[in-house]
């Protein structure tokens, strides 16, 4: 009886412990508190984002300057999500733009609003779940906010222009998320994406930052991996971006910068490689995390001209 008793103790620990692991790595990497924005011209912290302070303050004047219409939708899980439409020609193609992990629309796609001007395209930018000015505490790497953007398209295709030509655009998350995106069956109305800076999967970013710690990944990935399912009720390793490219069902073009420490330039060449529709890969010299646009503006408008067919 004593024996029994010593065994069930010890694993009343190790569950114990397994639990509380796991929530510690759930808060870590998967919840969201909302931020209180105290900057003006909330700029990402970081030497590398230095050159471009000046620009990306003036692309956020000129955002909240435009005439932009507040939009909102309910997600499939409840949350109300929101974003802003800006609309340079009525009947002209539709972007849908995401931004990435822990970031938010105003500051991560300020550029981008500034470059659908340029293309002479209409742009929706909107604050993922968790982020922003949209409802939620929890990121899920892609998994839910794809069913989001689904949602997004039929926003566009219900409510603003229902025979728009739509094209994805995302950054870091935002890129994983389209790409997971267009690994379905989408309306024909969508035409195109633009994955800037995107990983493979959630598993491999997640596993390359613990192993940036210092930590064993792969000890460390199956209590996060626990985390999400029980506290976030999701599945990190449900899809990933490199598995959709496999079952891509529009254009894709990709960005990366060659001097990115955060997401390596691999992870996109590796989604390239798998990627099995109309592809083209641009390398940005000396763009770091998510900089493809401001190191480069001019290349990047050229090549989605290029691309798509825009010339």
């Amino acid at each position: 009886m004593n024996l029994f008793w010593y065994l069930f103790a010890v694993a009343l620990d190790l569950l114990l412990i397994t639990l509380i692991t796991s929530y510690v790595c759930f808060r870590l990497v998967f919840y969201a508190r909302k931020k209180e924005i105290k900057e003006e011209y909330p700029i990402p912290d970081g030497e590398i984002y230095e050159e471009y302070r000046a620009q990306m303050t003036e692309w956020i004047k000129e955002m909240r300057a435009r005439e932009h219409r507040v939009v909102e939708i309910t997600s499939f899980d409840g949350l109300t999500l929101r974003g802003k439409y800006f609309e340079y020609e009525k009947g002209a193609p539709i972007e849908l733009l995401l931004h990435g992990y822990r970031g938010w629309a105003e500051r991560d796609l300020c550029g981008g609003i500034e470059r659908c001007r340029m293309l002479g395209h209409n742009v929706l930018v909107v604050d993922h779940r968790a982020s922003g000015e949209s409802d939620g505490h929890v990121i899920t790497f892609g998994i839910n906010e794809s069913r989001d953007c689904e949602a997004w398209i039929d926003f566009i295709l219900r409510e603003i222009d229902p025979d728009a030509q739509i094209y994805l655009g995302g950054v870091s998350m935002g890129a994983a998320t389209v790409m997971i995106t267009v690994g379905r069956k989408l309306p024909k109305q969508v035409v195109g994406a633009v994955a800037d800076c995107g990983y493979t999967s959630a598993r491999e970013i997640i596993q390359k930052v613990i192993r940036e710690m210092k930590l064993p990944p792969k000890i460390l990935y199956p209590f996060v991996r626990l985390g999400a399912r029980l506290f976030g009720h999701f599945d990190p390793d449900q899809t990933s971006p490199i598995e959709a490219m496999k079952n891509a069902t529009v254009p894709v073009l990709f960005f990366h910068g060659d001097t990115d420490d955060f997401v390596p330039f691999e992870m996109s060449k590796e989604n390239y490689d798998a990627c099995v529709t109309k592809k083209h890969l641009v390398t940005v010299k000396g763009a770091g995390h998510g900089l493809a646009y401001p190191k480069d503006p001019h290349t990047y408008v050229r090549e989605i001209k290029t691309f798509f067919g825009n010339e």
